[in-house]
């Protein structure tokens, strides 16, 4: 297995992770009886603290170096994630959940957009049409057509898929470069930026847990898993994989609650899964053959004793794309 390959596969996994990270949090919304902007300040306070401390175990005395590396550019995530904390609570408020879902659905389209105009990324054929798969799967979960006279939440959800698909680009294009130290400043922003309409003095006792665990288990390590991933895999194809959240999140409230999604909702779920899957799939099926092509496959024996044994092999041997 080339390097790359190892590389491409890893980034999947971590960005399936941060899917099944990020799908709980319907499950923790439930357990919570704080108002939506305290839970948020709470969740965004501590999933900050999670992936700050991540950095300052990862970087150690150099941690100020890493923040410093980010640069200018690096704050451009910082801004766009706390923005589009702001454009998806107002987003819902002032139109559908369906039409918010299925405008955040288009955000792989958005990514390779974006990615093209300025990083020059092109994606493949395969994953743009897993992606027009996957919107279809979540407008068919939600039976959702736009709805008229909700133009406001609408654009809304369209500055939010927007926001959410800048990052991705800007990791992918400073890719040597550890954005975990932007990821953590973000965090902090949405706390900040919903502040001034929360109530965090009022949480205590079990709602303070499930704050801590939502700040943490959901958010933070989902927003680092992704941040990585992105690193190692195209920044449309992270937001693909992203998409699983969507048919995710009605399992663990079934699981938790006994809610039985409805018949459409499990349609449009398996149709994003299968979407996302025969990307994986497929596309890992492509490269190999691609590098196979004229029997360049053949691994000498001194190509296979230096081919990594480990994950710490693979982060030693290239600290320029694993130094996260």
């Amino acid at each position: 297995m080339t390097s790359q390959q190892d590389e491409t596969r890893i980034g999947i996994l971590l960005a399936v992770a941060s899917a099944v990270a990020f799908s709980t949090a319907g499950l923790f919304t439930r357990l919570i009886t704080a108002d939506a902007w305290t839970i948020l300040f709470w969740r965004g306070l501590f999933a900050g603290l999670f992936i700050g401390g991540y950095v300052v175990w990862r970087h150690r005395a150099r941690t100020l170096d890493a923040i410093r590396a980010i640069g200018w550019i690096g704050l451009v995530p910082v801004a766009c994630t706390s923005l589009s904390t702001i454009c998806f609570i107002n987003a819902l408020r002032l139109t559908d959940v369906a039409d918010v879902m299925v405008i955040a659905a288009t955000a792989p389209f958005v990514t390779a957009g974006l990615g093209w105009l300025w990083a020059g990324e092109r994606e493949s054929p395969m994953t743009m049409a897993a992606s027009t798969v996957a919107l279809a799967g979540v407008a068919l979960m939600f039976d959702a057509g736009l709805s008229a006279g909700h133009l406001a939440g609408n654009l809304l959800a369209v500055a939010m898929a927007v926001l959410i698909s800048i990052p991705k680009v800007v990791i992918r294009r400073r890719r040597e470069t550890s954005m975990l130290p932007a990821a953590s400043l973000g965090a902090f922003g949405c706390a900040l930026a919903v502040l001034p309409a929360a109530s965090p003095g009022v949480v205590s006792g079990m709602d303070l847990v499930h704050l801590i665990l939502f700040g943490t288990a959901q958010f933070g390590l989902g927003l680092l898993l992704i941040t990585i991933a992105t690193r190692l895999i195209s920044a449309t194809r992270s937001a693909l994989i992203e998409s699983l959240d969507t048919p995710l999140a009605p399992l663990w409230v079934w699981l938790a609650f006994g809610e039985v999604p409805r018949l459409m909702a499990g349609l449009g779920g398996a149709v994003v899964m299968a979407a996302v899957t025969a990307d994986m799939l497929l596309s890992s099926r492509r490269d190999r053959g691609r590098r196979c092509g004229g029997g360049s496959c053949r691994m000498s024996v001194a190509s296979e004793r230096a081919r990594p044994s480990s994950c710490d092999d693979m982060i030693r041997r290239q600290p320029g794309a694993w130094s996260v």
